[in-house]
């Protein structure tokens, strides 16, 4: 990661501008987040005040005697010139602006966005304006305004997202604190005067906790940007997986783009080829994306695009075909010495075809003894594993034999619906052994073809 860009994510010190005890503000939040999680030195800056939540507040970063790496700014937009240009003479490293009020209410606010960046000289990199910053569930550095109450912090992860959206980037945070997913690093740029997602995607691809990028992206604002992103894009994905939601698809959208963070959505045939072209894996939906990104981090690369199907369903097994082979999967048939393998073990009316049907005698060791006796073979390239743990004979042991099947080298990822006890315990046991697991067939299934798009950009795989 760029020094500059590291003081963004890893600083040893931070000012808070506009630092504020007031409930239910902006800068409340942002004041109590900061002193109570940060793993570093804070500073609050206010004229209004000399003391807050028990710390000392000064009138102005310039009268602070440490050194300061970040500013946090959260005051109204016309006291940003001066502003950044007294951290300028602080020798602060970088600024997040949260304060809307620029390019995206139009040309006075573009206006007073170019006064500031003329105010930084190049020597304070700047995230925003309009954005809600950084969130590091690593160094407790978190500038994201919106109460724990209701918005969830994730546990720390090897995931990282970038989103142009605050708010998206908000609500999808939400969401994955309440489903368990890890993700350790997100940024909201907002209106990009200074940083944006082409040095955000180098920073964090040189980042060792990052193993995944998700960018939430609407549009592109300054011109030659498109061929930049292209060039980022194809150096990220030769180091790390990187999944794509482009908003702002169509026309009416991209109209709501614009007012939004000042960014044109353009044709959306075009990003879907640079995306394309880049090695990027593209979603439709931002949950899509951090779940098919749950896989990209804990699995394996597969070889080819082969699925071994093991249900306890028929029914499950007829839509788990439905959805792997829409996605330009395959689901092959197993040879017939090798069904012959399989059958002398399951129950006679067992399917051994693939999808291998264990129907509801289904036990753990069944579903162990297929996977012990397919996955080693050269006819299949990932499973997908369906386990309801409703019938009798499966326990929440099934868990471990499934990650010991981690040792055969290919992907797995599992999926069921049951909320019972026994299921509970069952997907836990598996999240923590990195097996990922979902409750919709159509994003287990999005999750193996990501596995499989990313092996062809690694050429580890052949496109099928």
């Amino acid at each position: 990661m760029g020094e500059d860009l590291n003081y963004l994510f890893n600083p040893g010190s931070i000012a808070v501008i506009g630092a504020t005890a007031r409930e239910g503000s902006v800068g409340g939040v942002i004041t109590r987040n900061l002193l109570t999680k940060f793993r570093g030195r804070v500073y609050l800056v206010n004229p209004s005040y000399t003391e807050l939540l028990g710390h000392r507040v000064y009138r102005s970063v310039l009268e602070i005697s440490g050194d300061v790496d970040l500013a946090v700014i959260v005051t109204p937009a016309p006291t940003m010139p001066k502003i950044m240009s007294e951290c300028v003479t602080k020798g602060v490293k970088a600024a997040i602006i949260i304060s809307g009020g620029f390019s995206e209410v139009g040309e006075e606010g573009a206006k007073l966005e170019r006064e500031v960046k003329e105010a930084s000289q190049g020597r304070v990199r700047i995230l925003g304006p309009n954005c809600i910053g950084v969130y590091n569930a690593f160094n407790g550095l978190d500038t994201f305004f919106i109460p724990q109450g209701r918005m969830e912090r994730p546990k720390p992860g090897p995931i990282a997202l970038i989103s142009q959206s605050g708010a998206v980037a908000a609500a999808i945070l939400d969401w994955a604190a309440r489903k368990g997913i890890g993700v350790g690093l997100a940024v909201n740029y907002g209106n990009k005067l200074d940083i944006g997602e082409i040095e955000l995607l180098e920073a964090l691809a040189g980042d060792d906790n990052v193993k995944v990028i998700v960018m939430y992206m609407e549009g592109l604002k300054y011109p030659g940007e498109g061929r930049r992103l292209l060039e980022t894009l194809r150096r990220v994905t030769r180091v790390k997986p990187l999944v794509v939601y482009k908003a702002g698809r169509s026309r009416s959208s991209g109209r709501a783009v614009k007012s939004h963070t000042a960014a044109l959505a353009g044709n959306y045939e075009i990003y879907r080829a640079l995306f394309r072209q880049a090695g990027a894996v593209e979603v439709n939906n931002l949950m899509d994306a951090l779940e098919v990104a749950k896989a990209l981090a804990t699995q394996p690369l597969p070889r080819g695009n082969r699925v071994l199907i093991i249900t306890d369903s028929g029914g499950a097994g007829v839509q788990a075909v439905d959805n792997v082979e829409s996605l330009g999967l395959v689901v092959p048939e197993l040879p017939q010495e090798l069904r012959s393998a399989l059958s002398k073990s399951l129950p006679p009316f067992a399917s051994t075809a693939n999808p291998i049907d264990l129907t509801g005698s289904a036990t753990d060791a069944m579903y162990k003894f297929v996977l012990d006796t397919v996955l080693p073979t050269s006819h299949v390239d990932m499973a997908l594993v369906l386990a309801q743990m409703q019938l009798p004979g499966m326990t929440p042991k099934l868990a471990d034999y499934i990650i010991e099947a981690r040792r055969f080298g290919k992907p797995i990822v599992v999926y069921g619906i049951s909320a019972n006890e026994d299921a509970k315990a069952f997907k836990a046991r598996l999240e923590d052994g990195d097996v990922p697991t979902y409750d919709r067939l159509e994003t287990a299934a999005n999750a193996l073809r990501a596995l499989y798009e990313y092996a062809i950009v690694r050429g580890l795989a052949r496109p099928g």
